[in-house]
C-alpha cells in the first residue's frame, strides 16, 4: 500500500515515531512545513496518509491542517499518531483518543497514541516557560494529589520514554493486519 508520513515535531520525539512508522511501512515521509501548500493532486497516488504530531494542552499540533485535508481523502486509509510525555498506559491517554476525533470522523480516521518525553534542551522558550510553570504548580500545590505531585516531579525534567515497539499497531493498521 502506498503510504505518506506527514509530521511536525518541536523537540525530535514525533519526528523519530514518523522515521520508525516510514522504515516499516516503506512509507513516504515529509516534514508538514513541505506539504502543506501541496495540491490535492500530490497526494491522489497514496493509498494511506498518516499524521504525526505533538501533543499540547489536550490537542495534536497542527491537526486541524490534516482534518481540513481530509475531507478530500476518503477514499484513503487515513490515521492520526499523536505523540505525548504521558506514558502509554496512562488512563487519560484513552480519554485524550476519545475526544481528539468527532463522530463524524471516527469511521474515517483512526487515532493512535505513542508516549515520547520531554526535551526541555530543544523545547521553544514559550513552552519551556509553560511547562516548567505547570510541573511547578502540580508539585507545589497544597490540594494536589499524590498522583499530580508525581505527575509534576517528572515533567520537571527532560525525559525519554519512546520505544520503536509502540508503532506496532500503526503499523498494522496501516499494514493490514488490522481490519477493525
Amino acid at each position: 500500500m502506498k503510504t505518506l508520513v506527514i509530521y511536525t515535531s518541536q523537540t525530535g520525539f514525533t519526528k523519530r515515531y514518523a522515521e520508525w512508522i516510514s522504515e516499516e511501512l516503506n512509507a513516504d515521509i515529509y516534514d508538514l512545513k513541505d506539504v502543506k501548500k501541496k495540491t490535492n493532486d500530490f497526494f491522489e497516488t497514496y493509498e494511506a496518509i498518516i499524521y504525526a504530531g505533538w501533543c499540547m494542552a489536550g490537542m495534536v499540533v497542527k491537526v486541524k491542517w490534516f482534518f481540513e485535508k481530509a475531507a478530500y481523502w476518503k477514499n484513503k486509509k487515513l490515521s492520526i499518531v499523536a505523540v505525548g510525555a504521558s506514558p502509554n498506559d496512562n488512563p487519560e491517554v484513552d480519554e485524550f483518543l476519545n475526544n481528539l476525533l468527532t463522530d463524524e470522523q471516527r469511521p474515517l480516521i483512526k487515532a493512535f497514541y505513542c508516549q515520547g518525553g520531554i526535551n526541555y534542551d530543544k523545547m521553544k522558550f514559550p513552552s519551556r516557560t509553560a511547562m516548567k510553570m505547570f510541573a511547578n504548580s502540580l508539585k507545589n500545590n497544597k490540594n494536589s494529589s499524590e498522583d499530580d505531585r508525581k505527575k509534576g516531579e517528572m515533567i520537571s525534567k527532560s525525559y525519554d520514554i519512546s520505544d520503536k515497539r509502540f508503532i506496532d499497531p500503526v503499523v498494522d493498521y496501516v499494514g493490514g493486519k488490522d481490519n477493525e
